[in-house]
Formats: structure tokens, C-alpha cells, sequence
């Protein structure tokens, strides 16, 4: 084996968990991981299971690094794992994946870092670690470290390229709002009201679909937790919208978000329901068929926890979606963020999104 990638739930030791792996695998193969708060493959959705991704290839290396420190040096922590990666690779491809922390809160600017440390032709996707909404740790792990506050790195050189697809399922609701209020991932005013307060407002009329009155529900329910999934932001790219998710609701009204939201930020209110959101995976899907040359042998899905939080029980619909359109193994779990950064684009860290990152035979 070249390369192994595990995702644990976090209801696991991921140190107990990572010794029976490597039991199992050759000394020399690569693996990395992490704890998500639900994990699958193409045959199976697990609520509290591990899945393991194994690859084997005469096309494809797999050079891995890990790093801490991630919270106070974001490019201090992507410079040392950038640093213990071979820079003498002999393939035409390069591109990465990458896993870290979900309770840093670093997202974008740990996508921006690493762009400019790989370079704007590596492109790259990966998740951030979960822990099913505890928020209480979150580590990752790499040939035998486990870390919490750290960086995982995984370049990925070959013959072909590596095929990277996002897609998420939501359209926005409302007019634009302008963060006027906000530090870091807190965002306290929207055009000078209580964010939280627009964002009720602006889905008040909508969520009588589900049967809820939003200024009946207490802030920590689990219906208002639900609705914060399914009515989410998002900021205009021009040719799309980036999905931020707004985990917390304060009690002076402010919103926290799983990833910083600057003063001067153009937010919308987002929906996305089931149906839209099963769309958006078969999307992903039939994007990486079309980009791949040839077949494609198996790969890597990360896919946010709010989709959970949206889906239910029809989670593993989205899953069979996946499966049936690819048609090849893969193996993923539910993230707080995720990462994707291709060629020309600014931006690279998402919320409800699905991220495929695929391997050609």
C-alpha cells in the first residue's frame, strides 16, 4: 500500500484507532486522518464508525507531513509542513490534500497560506476534523502523531492530474446585508441591526414549510439548530455564492461563524433544502467525470456536518448519489469546512459544501 486515509469518529481513541491501522498496513505507507463527526464510502454511511481509504498505485506518491501551531502561526505552521515535503518530485502533476483542526477557526486564511506556499497551479481540497457538534476536540493525524491545533499535508504527485470538484445546493432568499458590526468569526450587526435578528427577518415567512415558528424557538434548540443549517449565508463570487454557516447564536443577538467574517462583508441568506442539496452532490459527481481524461480509479469526499443537520435521514441518499454516478470507492466524512482551491480562484475555504478529490486509473 502507498497511501491510507482515516476518518474516525470522535466517539473513538484516535490513538487506539491509528495503532490497529497500522497493524494492518505495510511500515511504509503513508497514512493520515482525522476525527469527523459521520463517515462513509461508497457502500456505507456510518453514524458512529471509521472509514478507511487505501490506495495502491504505480502512477501516483503520497508525501505527508504534519505541523502544529496552526491556531497562533497560520504560515508558520503551513511554512514547517511545507518544509518537510521533498521538493525533488519527478511527476509533471502536482496537487494536495489537507486536514486541520476544525476548532482553529482558520479556514480561509489557511487556504490563502497554503496557495502561496504550493503555488497557484497546485490545487488542493480537504475537510476540517469534527467532533458530531461538541466542539470540544477536534485533532488530525499523520504516520503515527495525533495533534490537536495542527496541519496535516498530503502532496500528491503523479502522471495525471488529480481530478477536484465542489458544488453546494443553496440560493439566496434575501437582500444583500452588510456585516457593520463584527470581529473575527463574530458577526454582531447586519446594516446596524442584531445579525440574528435580519437572519429571522429574512426566513420568518419562509420555515413555515417545516412547521416552526422561528420567534417561538429558544436559541439552543435543536429546531433552530437545524434551521441555522438549512438557512445559512452566503457571500456573492461573482459566479456563485460561498456558503458560511453560522454555528451559535448569541444572546445580544450576535452570530458566530465557523470561520472569519470581516467588517464590509456582503452576506445574503441562503436556502437549501433536501431535494437541493442531493442535487448539488450528483453535481459534484457528474463535474469530476466530465474533468477526468479517462476513468477514474477512487478518491476522497469531504462534505460538511450541516448537511447532515439538513438531510437526516436522507443523508445517505446523498451518499448513493455519489456512488451511483461516480462508480468507483471512495471514502469521506462530514466536516466543519472545507477546503477547495483550484487554479484562478481567490477563495478556498467552504461551508455546506461537498468536495470530491479523485484519483484517474
Amino acid at each position: 500500500m502507498d497511501f491510507c486515509q482515516v476518518f474516525v469518529d470522535s466517539s473513538y481513541d484516535p490513538h487506539e484507532v491509528l495503532s490497529g491501522v497500522e497493524t494492518v498496513v505495510d511500515d511504509d505507507t503513508a497514512v493520515v486522518g482525522c476525527t469527523g463527526t459521520g463517515n462513509f464510502t461508497e457502500t456505507e454511511t456510518l453514524a458512529n464508525g471509521i472509514a478507511v481509504a487505501l490506495v495502491t498505485s504505480d502512477s501516483f506518491r503520497f508525501d505527508t507531513a504534519i505541523a502544529t501551531g496552526l491556531g497562533e502561526n497560520i504560515h508558520g505552521t503551513v511554512r514547517e509542513a511545507a518544509r518537510a515535503l521533498p521538493d525533488d518530485i519527478d511527476y509533471p502533476y502536482q496537487s494536495a490534500l489537507v486536514l486541520h483542526d476544525g476548532l482553529a477557526g482558520v479556514g480561509e486564511r489557511l487556504a490563502l497560506a497554503i496557495q502561496r506556499r504550493l503555488g497557484p497551479h497546485v490545487g488542493f481540497a480537504g475537510g476540517a476534523a469534527s467532533d458530531n457538534y461538541q466542539m470540544e476536540s477536534t485533532p488530525v493525524f499523520c504516520d503515527g502523531t495525533v495533534a490537536e491545533d495542527a496541519l496535516v499535508l498530503v502532496l500528491v504527485s503523479g502522471t495525471q492530474r488529480a481530478v477536484i470538484s465542489v458544488d453546494h445546493g443553496h440560493e439566496p432568499i434575501s437582500e444583500p446585508h452588510a456585516v457593520t458590526d463584527g470581529s473575527g468569526n463574530v458577526v454582531r450587526e447586519l446594516d446596524g441591526e442584531p445579525a440574528f435578528e435580519v437572519w429571522k427577518n429574512a426566513v420568518r415567512d419562509h420555515v413555515t414549510a417545516f412547521d416552526f415558528d422561528v420567534d417561538a424557538l429558544s436559541l439552543e434548540s435543536e429546531e433552530m439548530n437545524r434551521l441555522m443549517g438549512v438557512y445559512e449565508f452566503g457571500i456573492d463570487q461573482g459566479n456563485g455564492f460561498k456558503i458560511r454557516w453560522p454555528k451559535s447564536i448569541g444572546q445580544d443577538g450576535s452570530l458566530s461563524f465557523a470561520v472569519d467574517v470581516p467588517e464590509g462583508t456582503v452576506l445574503r441568506v441562503m436556502y437549501g433544502g433536501q431535494e437541493s442539496q442531493i442535487d448539488s452532490v450528483r453535481r459534484v459527481a457528474e463535474e469530476a467525470v466530465a474533468l477526468a481524461e479517462g476513468d477514474l480509479a477512487g478518491g476522497f469526499i469531504f462534505d460538511c456536518a450541516c448537511r447532515e443537520i439538513i438531510l437526516q435521514d436522507e443523508f445517505s441518499d446523498a451518499v448513493d448519489e455519489l456512488a451511483s454516478v461516480l462508480s468507483v470507492p471512495f471514502a469521506g466524512f462530514e466536516t466543519y469546512g472545507e477546503l477547495c482551491m483550484q487554479m484562478g480562484q481567490l477563495s478556498g475555504f467552504h461551508n455546506t459544501t461537498t468536495v470530491a478529490f479523485l484519483l484517474p486509473e
